[in-house]
């Protein structure tokens, strides 16, 4: 195994790529068989191609979410053409429409000592400045006596070669919550304060440059919002569990009437709906970063790590926490209509699953309990909809004393929710409404 170079010139033109292509008769220089390099590459779909030297080449192979950081863990890693060893430096922009395209990056380099190497087994130790332990890469099925395919091959880490204290990314982690309160806690040079976000809890699990959501309630909600895939790409082979809110913006403010377009949609639905309804995800605090977890480290420390990430793309960013400045976030909140601020102890640890005092919202809105006492139909492209609820507010009589009314944002994935007042059966036909999941208005009017 390794040594031919024709598939590589097959592939590439060498008026067009940057990439080094020795031409035919050229003679290979030849090395120790002991370098190695990893490339995080940014084509179709990211990957990280593994080179080690052998033979005056580079034998390599593409592993789609990264060596396994942990023991245990068997990664795909598809066996592609020998590379030559001036590739151990390359790293660039291969251009659209050549083989390959897309952002190549010197990821980690290094040493690495031969235990094993056979045409169906590759077994070396590797020491790089951020990949340090023993790999196997074996054909799929050697086991077994299975003949595997030529690209058909799987990488795992050995049992010794584990981070002292390395501890596994969690599936998920349950939300921590705030409590209510009706204005600013102090001291405030002891809080940060951040604006609250009127949309849907998501928690994203971040490995192998895949992202993975969970709401609050610990449903995956990955397929509901694909365009936040890019943010997996963006933060690589960092491993990372981050809190957030997920919001569908109108005219640079979250709109929750837009969101439930996209909160029940299906894979097929969502993908429909990203160019005309699409979400940003905002992150504001880090769980879980490269095998250790931070739920026990102060907010402050949390923060630092999490703006250190420097997550910010086109469907996600983080925005600012302002220590000290509550009163001056609040103002700003209401002046922007915004739902208000949450306030966060700076000494504070994230206490999952659990509403905290060293959490606290203030609202910027007022909230009012009221009856859904009738409907009007919709009209123009709502016909056959629900256009508009009446509300009522009850008078303390056993009567209601008009509201106003307010156009709901269903559509026609939504459950009939008229029919549903008229047959409830309450104070002949009128139910209470408090705010779900599922609609959440402001009463006007």
């Amino acid at each position: 195994m390794g040594g031919d170079l024709s598939e590589y010139r097959r592939k590439r033109d060498a008026g067009r790529t940057p990439e080094p292509v020795p031409g035919e008769g050229v003679v290979l220089p030849r090395g120790g068989d002991d370098t190695f390099v990893i490339q995080e590459h940014h084509a179709s779909r990211l990957h990280w191609d593994v080179r080690l030297e052998r033979g005056g080449v580079l034998v390599s192979w593409a592993v789609p979410k990264g060596l396994p950081s942990e023991p245990g863990t068997i990664r795909l890693a598809v066996r592609t053409e020998d590379h030559p060893l001036e590739y151990a430096s390359f790293s660039g922009v291969i251009p659209k429409g050549e083989y390959g395209a897309g952002r190549m990056v010197i990821w980690d380099q290094g040493r690495y000592e031969t235990v094993k190497w056979s045409d169906r087994e590759v077994d070396v130790v590797l020491h790089g400045a951020r990949v340090e332990g023993e790999f196997v890469f074996f054909r799929r099925g050697a086991a077994g006596g299975a003949e595997g395919a030529g690209g058909d091959w799987m990488v795992r880490r050995r049992h010794e070669a584990v981070r002292a204290g390395w501890v596994s990314l969690p599936e998920s982690v349950s939300p921590m919550l705030a409590t209510a309160a009706v204005e600013l806690p102090g001291p405030a040079s002891e809080w940060a304060f951040e604006f609250k976000w009127d949309g849907v809890r998501a928690v994203a699990r971040v490995e192998g440059g895949r992202v993975r959501l969970t709401s609050r309630l610990g449903k995956d909600v990955t397929g509901t919002y694909p365009e936040l895939q890019g943010l997996g790409a963006q933060l690589g082979a960092t491993e990372v569990l981050l809190d957030g809110e997920i919001v569908a913006l109108e005219g640079g403010r979250p709109s929750f009437g837009a969101l439930q377009e996209r909160m029940h949609a299906s894979a097929a639905q969502a993908r429909r709906l990203v160019g005309r309804v699409p979400v940003t995800f905002l992150v504001f605090d880090v769980l879980h970063l490269d095998g250790s977890p931070t739920v026990g480290l102060p907010y402050a420390r949390r923060r630092e790590l999490l703006e250190g990430l420097g997550v910010r793309g086109a469907h996600w960013l983080t925005p600012k926490a302002f220590p000290g400045a509550g009163a001056a976030v609040l103002a700003a909140s209401r002046e922007q209509g915004l739902e208000g601020v949450v306030a966060k102890r700076l000494d504070s640890r994230y206490v999952p699953g659990r509403r905290s005092p060293h959490w606290v919202k203030v609202t910027s809105v007022e909230t009012q309990e009221v009856v859904v006492g009738g409907w009007r139909p919709g009209g123009g492209k709502r016909a056959g909809l629900v256009g508009s609820l009446l509300l009522g507010i009850p008078d303390g009589g056993g009567g209601l004393v008009f509201a106003g009314s307010v156009g709901t944002g269903f559509d026609r994935a939504v459950p009939d929710v008229a029919g549903v007042a008229a047959g409830s059966g309450v104070r002949g036909g009128a139910a209470w409404w408090r705010l779900t999941r599922w609609w959440r208005w402001r009463v006007v009017g």
